[in-house]
């Protein structure tokens, strides 16, 4: 069987069709399942967006709420420190609480006003010294009670001199500072 130019030419053709054809078959099947593949990397995507996106949003809320903490215990530390430092009669204040311990008060003095820096925020202070006559439980009591009741004053010292003998009282002197807020920070 012999076969013509053109009998081979038009064999030729329909093989180079055929081929054609498969080529492009599997090039459909490539391209759907490329189509398939980046569906399933956006839909991934999108799911890992969602994820940090609920992260970041937990996040911000946990900052939001440590936030409003912060910001309380703010308002609450310069509400106590706002006492007008002027209106604070100390001395009675003292003597009060002195009256109440039985003991006596032997010197209060102070340097003067000063501003200071208390975690950031600037105070007016007033350094206060204070002397003490009692019974060591009596002075002890003192010392409690005027922490407990000037919220707005830190002692920074106390010294107690015990005698040895009986006849002499024991005594403290105190170092305290009394801190006001002077507003805006």
């Amino acid at each position: 069987m012999k076969l013509s130019k053109k009998g081979l030419l038009i064999i030729s053709i329909g093989i180079l069709i055929i081929g054609l054809a498969g080529l492009w078959m599997v090039r459909s099947q490539q391209v759907s399942e490329q189509k398939q593949l980046e569906e399933k990397l956006n839909l991934a995507e999108l799911q890992l967006n969602g994820i940090k996106l609920e992260k970041l949003s937990q996040r911000q809320e946990e900052l939001g709420q440590q936030l409003d903490e912060t910001t309380l215990q703010s308002e609450d530390a310069k509400s106590i420190l706002s006492q007008p430092i002027d209106n604070i009669a100390i001395g009675d204040i003292v003597f009060d609480i002195a009256a109440a311990n039985t003991v006596n008060v032997t010197d209060l003095s102070s340097s003067g006003f000063a501003s200071e820096e208390l975690a950031g925020i600037t105070c007016a202070v007033l350094p206060v010294t204070v002397g003490v006559e009692g019974s060591l439980s009596d002075i002890a009591g003192f010392i409690t009670r005027l922490n407990d009741d000037l919220e707005n004053a830190l002692i920074k010292s106390v010294e107690i001199s015990v005698p040895e003998t009986t006849d002499e009282k024991t005594s403290a002197n105190i170092q305290m500072v009394i801190y006001t807020y002077q507003g805006g920070g």
